[in-house]
């Protein structure tokens, strides 16, 4: 009976030295994000919101919304982790009060639970504080493109698609599908999204690149093992402030029917619209919309975003620093390696982070090798 209460006021311990360890870093992190003047950037943009004349000049008024959410996004996770904090300290005041077992177990697993959900939002802090470039709180494009590796290829884009759909989930963010390109026999050539978020941009450009799959092929009746690529493009959907020009002359608009599983008026109207800007040769494309005006619309904010970031490249090499170096979509160029056979693991070949759980990955569960890219980047900075 003795060894069992030493177990419990051990155990107690444990809880309490965690969440002292917790308030530590809760007040590490209001110094380092700066909280105090978070919040009273916030009010100040909260106050502008509530004037007569707000939406008179509706570029200025969105950019106000967009500094505003980008304010939130720090305060409201903060404060939650306060308040979480804050509950699980009481809560372990309620276990350490309780005299029968059963129920002060029952309060000391809810007090550790408070404590695994203050961890996460913690995390997602610790990384969005890593995020202050010029255009980290944008929204983002993203194009997945299948490389070498045939039929395989096109499977391992659509994958790599559920994962960032997830992946999205999991931080709150709305992905927007735009263009799809299926494969001949299975999965996706190409696929074009938007992913709107606070800081979305900013997480997604660590996936910039090359991403190899090894696997058993499904594919091949003599199981094989197969290796295969696809490419991650991501740019930010800048503000309307930033002039991007695009003559009408550099421009050729083609329309198609647009494709999908079916219904009213898929494959009936050509409302799905192809942009290709002739001196660059960048070609975008939006099927997502029944009109072909709104789907012409999405697609020109694309092309200025794609267009953007060329026209950085071209005046400044080391945007490449900022944007990720393109890569050739085949052996030697990866970032990272899925390898499904004849071991399990995912690495980063520029963190060297790793971790065998390829279906907590393949889940969405990337966050691990976003922060140490974006540790990685900040460090050289």
């Amino acid at each position: 009976m003795a060894e069992e209460q030493k177990e419990k006021l051990l155990e107690v311990e444990e809880v309490k030295q965690r969440i002292e360890k917790l308030k530590t870093s809760v007040t590490e992190m209001a110094d380092y994000i700066g909280i105090d003047e978070r919040r009273k950037r916030l009010a100040e943009l909260e106050e502008k919101q509530t004037s007569a004349d707000f939406w008179n000049d509706q570029n200025a008024a969105k950019d106000i919304i967009a500094k505003t959410n980008a304010e939130r996004a720090y305060v409201n996770p903060f404060d939650s982790l306060t308040k979480t904090v804050e509950d699980a300290a009481v809560m372990l005041e309620l276990a350490e009060a309780e005299d029968e077992q059963d129920a002060q177990q029952i309060a000391l697993a809810d007090t550790i639970g408070e404590c695994e959900k203050a961890d996460e939002i913690f995390a997602k802090l610790r990384m969005q504080s890593l995020l202050s470039g010029k255009f980290d709180a944008c929204n983002v494009f993203v194009k997945l493109h299948a490389g070498q590796g045939g039929t395989e290829a096109c499977d391992w884009v659509q994958m790599l698609y559920r994962m960032y759909h997830r992946f999205a989930e999991d931080q709150g963010w709305k992905l927007e599908e735009y263009d799809v390109q299926p494969g001949e026999e299975a999965g996706l050539k190409d696929v074009y999204f938007r992913i709107e978020g606070s800081y979305a941009f900013g997480s997604m450009k660590a996936e910039r690149g090359i991403h190899r799959l090894v696997r058993i092929s499904p594919f091949d009746a003599n199981k094989r093992r197969q290796t295969s690529f696809a490419s991650v493009e991501t740019v930010a959907e800048i503000n309307d402030d930033i002039d991007v020009e695009i003559k009408d002359e550099d421009l050729r608009i083609d329309t198609y029917r647009a494709g999908g599983a079916g219904g009213q008026h898929v494959n009936k109207t050509d409302s799905a619209v192809r942009l290709t800007h002739l001196p660059t040769g960048i070609v975008v494309a939006c099927q997502k919309e029944r009109s072909q005006h709104m789907n012409k619309e999405k697609a020109m904010n694309m092309l200025r975003a794609q267009l953007y970031e060329y026209y950085e490249d071209q005046k400044k090499a080391e945007m490449d620093r900022f944007y990720g170096a393109k890569s050739e979509n085949g052996w030697g160029s990866q970032i990272r390696s899925y390898v499904f056979c004849p071991y399990t693991m995912v690495k980063d070949l520029r963190t060297s982070v790793e971790t065998s759980d390829v279906n907590g990955v393949m889940d969405g569960k990337i966050a691990p090798f976003i922060e140490a890219w974006l540790q990685q980047n900040a460090s050289k900075e």
